[in-house]
């Protein structure tokens, strides 16, 4: 089977090819230009380098969320433009899921960080078992003293990946319990060859999906619909 994964969630914007078991191509970038201006340029360099037409992907895999709300947009509308045009359905994967998957195979608690402003993060705690990926912790969107009180509960040692890390790093150095470490730079960010690796499964579980119906999610309002909301409770 073979897959064009997107993930531009959050800093980085990463796009792959994969099929069955090989990683064909894949294609990260993770500095000043926005999402916009490199997704497409950066599939097409893929698709060239691979002599990959379109019409040959059996689906389009894509970072569905939690992340940056415009990268969400930006890699949502790519998915769902090029799928519907294919004729291809499109498989969403969990962001926060797929970065854990950067640290497969680790026996510590995996615990994926992405700064999501306002002094939150998104965040969950992983683990894997007979080689699979075992959600602790569903993603999720509040305060890092939480993912910190549950580590302290559950006892176990911890890495942590993401760019909320240099974000947090120095409230969990204050508060958490438990012996932990961060994963190197070479681990620590969204790949899209992890969309990948789990679009494979979920297709095979059969939780593909129509591009019509593809949109992301976000799990919380966006500045703006705050905004709008306090303002609609500042007139009652």
């Amino acid at each position: 089977m073979k897959i064009l994964s997107i993930d531009s969630s959050g800093l980085t914007a990463s796009c792959a090819i994969t099929e069955d078991d090989a990683v064909l191509a894949e294609y990260t970038v993770s500095y000043k230009k926005t999402h916009s201006e490199t997704l497409m340029p950066m599939i097409e360099t893929i698709c060239s380098m691979t002599d990959t037409d379109i019409a040959g992907i059996d689906a389009l895999a894509v970072a569905n969320g939690p992340g940056s709300f415009t990268g969400l947009r930006i890699g949502s509308a790519t998915a769902k433009g090029i799928a519907g045009a294919a004729g291809k359905p499109v498989i969403p994967v969990p962001t926060v899921d797929a970065l854990a998957m950067n640290l497969w195979g680790c026996e510590d608690l995996v615990v994926p960080l992405m700064d999501a402003r306002r002094n939150e993060t998104y965040s969950g705690i992983y683990t894997f078992e007979d080689g699979r990926l075992k959600i602790i912790r569903s993603q999720n969107a509040g305060p890092v003293d939480d993912v910190i009180d549950e580590l302290n509960d559950l006892g176990r040692k911890a890495v942590f990946l993401g760019d909320g890390v240099p974000v947090f790093r120095e409230r969990i150095e204050e508060k958490l319990k438990v012996s932990h470490c961060y994963a190197p730079s070479s681990h620590n960010r969204q790949r899209s060859a992890c969309v990948g690796v789990l679009a494979a499964q979920y297709y095979r579980e059969g939780r593909e999906i129509s591009a019509a119906l593809q949109s992301p999610e976000y799990l919380r309002m966006s500045q703006a619909e705050r905004e709008r909301m306090e303002k609609d409770n500042d007139r009652l």
